[in-house]
């Protein structure tokens, strides 16, 4: 298993496995990797951040990395039309196309991978969600 303390910064990581550094905020504790690409961040508290909407990651974001993708995602959240919903995968198919795919459950939604160039700062929201979360199940 590899920790941050002995690897690259979770952004250079990102980067080294085809996704943009700007994916996970400034704010990242530290991450760890096993050998079968499962992902695990750490941040010292949820923290809210925006994107072209806004985002919320839990203080432990879990995923299944590969070269392009975020899959299975776990403590991540992006607002859509007031409501909250969990991100579940996110896709970079092609850099040339300068799109990034978020699976958020209900919908597809692509953003411009210009978006996530720099790492957000992400401002802490203690242990609760934001005061209008409402999580919506996915069935």
């Amino acid at each position: 298993m590899c920790s941050s303390s002995s690897s690259p910064s979770i952004h250079d990581l990102l980067v080294s496995r085809g996704l943009p550094k700007g994916l996970l905020p400034k704010e990242v504790k530290s991450y760890t990797l096993s050998e079968n690409g499962t992902l695990q961040v750490f941040l010292d508290e949820p923290c809210l951040t925006k994107y072209e909407n806004r985002v919320f990651f839990d203080s432990v974001v879990r995923a299944n990395l590969s070269y392009g993708s975020l899959i299975g995602v776990i403590g991540l959240s992006q607002e859509e039309l007031f409501l909250w919903l969990p991100v579940k995968d996110i896709i970079v198919d092609d850099p040339k196309s300068g799109l990034i795919l978020f699976d958020i459950g209900v919908a597809y939604k692509q953003l411009s991978l210009s978006l996530f160039e720099e790492p957000p700062h992400c401002k802490p929201q203690g242990t609760s969600m934001p005061s209008s979360f409402l999580l919506l199940p996915l069935i």
